[in-house]
């Protein structure tokens, strides 16, 4: 899969597969009828995360049945033999999710093992905006094409930040805060909208928690590097599997990686 129309009908595919999340997803938080249980690392999950899920794998399982498919709930399916994998995660947020904030979203991404992530959709039903892009593609928020901006200093740029003990653990908070104190203004947007207000231009630089995992990145990478920003973990690599993240509009990655991946 090389060309541009290629990944186009990929892209589509992975348009429909957030719409059957949204549909299965949305009328739970809306309702507010789902069950909570903890996973073994204490966090949060609900039968929305599950059959959300369950909805996206079965599609994919009927339409790309020669591709991998790893998902935060589910695991491993399909080929796992495949140069392609789709990475999911059914609801990026699911803290929000249980506590009524509209803030969640449904993340897919089409990887490849040698190129990483190549596109990517971002759905967040109860906020009424989803993004998507993909490479030779562009980048979009409810179809409008979007792009990084062109802020060149730190000083001048608008930050969010996410704080917690895997920061703490690094022995980085302090980092963090003379960051975000060196910034023109900061906030703590979280989880995958801030990436995806970097990929707006809205706001320049995006510091992730440490502790993630490859489907939180995968899809959020895709959309700001179609975007034309830049997504690394903290120590500047090109690596949707790490545990951190870093995006921005690029032109002021290589300071922010210098504060905090050192």
């Amino acid at each position: 899969m090389s060309s541009v129309d290629a990944l186009q009908d990929e892209l589509a595919l992975a348009i429909s597969l957030a719409d059957a999340a949204d549909a299965m997803s949305l009328p739970y938080f809306e309702k507010r009828t789902f069950t909570l249980s903890r996973k073994a690392d204490h966090s949060e999950v609900t039968e929305a995360d599950r059959n959300t899920e369950t909805a996206i794998t079965e599609l994919l399982a009927a339409e790309r049945p020669f591709h991998a498919i790893y998902g935060e709930e589910h695991g491993t399916a399909g080929d796992e033999s495949s140069e392609w994998t789709w990475v999911i995660d059914p609801i990026d947020g699911t803290s929000n999710f249980v506590r009524g904030v509209p803030v969640w979203a449904t993340l897919v991404s089409l990887v490849h093992k040698d190129r990483g992530p190549v596109l990517g959709v971002v759905s967040a039903p109860a906020m009424g905006r989803r993004w998507w892009g993909g490479v030779g593609l562009g980048a979009f928020a409810n179809g409008r094409p979007v792009r990084v901006s062109e802020i060149d200093q730190v000083s001048e740029a608008q930050i969010s930040v996410t704080f917690n003990k895997g920061w703490d653990e690094a022995g980085r908070t302090e980092d963090l805060v003379r960051l975000q104190q060196s910034a023109y203004r900061a906030r703590g947007y979280g989880d995958f909208w801030q990436h995806m207000l970097v990929a707006e231009g809205a706001v320049d630089i995006a510091v992730d928690a440490i502790g993630l995992a490859p489907y939180d990145n995968a899809a959020v990478q895709a959309v700001v590097e179609a975007a034309g920003g830049t997504h690394t973990d903290r120590f500047g690599r090109r690596d949707y599997s790490s545990n951190s993240a870093i995006s921005s509009n690029g032109r002021l990655h290589s300071a922010v990686v210098g504060i905090l991946g050192a």
